[in-house]
């Protein structure tokens, strides 16, 4: 009998699902349309903020895991329960919470299954309306193809080291991230800052 993926360990979970990396899919930018879409429907609008295609998937020509990042931003004002039961009976599946007072980064899922991944591999970032990192990086990359190359080749060089070890592979590309988003932030100046009301 198939485990559901709730009964799965850690271990089960990154054998079933590891890192794979695929040349880039000039349908990723139509996945995420059609996904956008959807969370528009299924959402009350008048919550939503900013939508953005994030991550590698969002870069022309970038090596990737074949997982559309979506960030979703919502208001302070939003209920949160709502949108969660919104986005469960749209089909999500909440992967993580880390909620307080003053932050919020609910990560949901899609196309995970007892099997191993579907065609079609989402994952759905909810946060508060903010200036986040990502956007800043996804846009450095875009306007800097060489160094999208290199963040292709360390990911490359990543994976078979890393290919049942999701944690460990995210926290090897940290210092790369890092220094490029700091150089994003200089280019690109207050490019997603939030002018906030008194």
């Amino acid at each position: 009998m198939t485990k559901s993926l709730s009964e799965m360990s850690l271990e089960e979970l990154w054998q079933l699902f590891p890192i794979i990396l695929k040349k880039h899919n000039s349908e990723y930018k139509e996945w995420y349309r059609e996904e956008k879409k959807d969370l528009l429907a299924a959402l009350p609008k008048k919550y939503i903020e900013r939508i953005n295609h994030i991550g590698s998937t969002a870069v022309p020509g970038l090596l990737a895991k074949p997982t559309v990042d979506i960030l979703l931003e919502i208001s302070r004002e939003a209920g949160i329960a709502k949108i969660e039961a919104e986005l469960k009976n749209a089909g999500w599946t909440l992967m993580h919470r880390n909620e307080d007072s003053q932050e919020l980064n609910l990560v949901f899922n899609k196309g995970y299954t007892p099997h191993g991944f579907a065609d079609k591999v989402f994952h759905l970032h909810l946060r508060y309306l903010d200036d986040w990192d990502e956007l800043y990086f996804r846009d450095y990359l875009i306007a800097h193809p060489k160094i999208a190359e290199n963040y292709g080749a360390l990911k490359k060089n990543l994976e078979a080291e890393y290919k049942n070890n999701r944690d460990g592979y995210t926290e090897a590309k940290t210092n790369f991230i890092t220094k490029w988003t700091a150089e994003a932030r200089k280019d690109f100046k207050n490019k997603y800052k939030i002018n906030k009301k008194d």
